[in-house]
């Protein structure tokens, strides 16, 4: 059985109603983005770090996972299949994929502050005072700004021994997550989703501009084919 990996950033869940949290002027939901998305910032105002949290995971709750997040669910039919993928929703795992990688932490889990290893299922608000039962208080299990990607080796050991890779909804311009490519197989066909394309078609590289759903409905008649 061939091995698929799957690439996908907020693309995929915009259609879902997922805003994407940075917006053209760089602001996220009215924050800079070092007031809510940085150790220092946290430290500065955790109150205000976690209530910003808290309303992403509020609005996460209001969205369904859309046709492209099913379609990979049915992806597993024919292929293995591993999602490898920047968002911190749950949509993937909503849908039922069975192989999900997060880069970037996730928005329905909490961490311990002291404790990276110590991470729970946390679907509720975090607030000031939440500890775990080592008294540390908890914050969003989200990697922010100028911290590691501690799955990083992870989803390297996915891409080397893949036979496919499909890409949805991401630029491909943010490191560490844009560097994932450069370790795949030398010839490894590529599949590049998006209605703006930021990379150009070549031998390998297979550019679909067009947004999730229709996208992946094409890339999949394509594989099948």
């Amino acid at each position: 059985m061939k091995h698929i990996s799957v690439l996908t950033g907020a693309g995929i869940s915009a259609e879902s109603g997922v805003k994407t949290f940075r917006d053209h002027d760089g602001l996220w939901e009215g924050h800079d983005v070092m007031q809510v998305a940085t150790p220092q910032g946290f430290e500065q105002d955790p109150k205000l770090v976690l209530d910003f949290y808290n309303q992403r995971r509020i609005q996460l709750k209001s969205v369904t996972p859309n046709l492209a997040h099913k379609l990979l669910v049915n992806l597993e039919r024919q292929f293995a299949v591993d999602i490898i993928t920047q968002n911190v929703d749950d949509l993937h795992e909503r849908a039922g994929s069975s192989n999900v990688t997060h880069l970037h932490g996730e928005l329905m889990k909490a961490r311990s502050v002291k404790d990276d290893s110590l991470i729970y299922d946390w679907t509720e608000d975090i607030l000031l005072g939440d500890v775990n039962e080592k008294q540390h208080q908890l914050r969003p299990h989200v990697v922010w700004f100028g911290e590691a990607v501690p799955i990083m080796d992870k989803a390297i050991d996915i891409i080397s021994d893949t036979d496919i890779i499909i890409i949805i909804g991401t630029s491909m311009q943010v490191y560490p997550a844009a560097g994932l490519i450069d370790f795949a197989p030398e010839h490894t066909p590529i599949y590049f989703i998006d209605p703006n394309p930021s990379i150009s078609e070549s031998n390998r590289i297979h550019i679909i501009a067009e947004k999730a759903t229709t996208g992946v409905q094409k890339v999949i008649e394509k594989l099948l084919n």
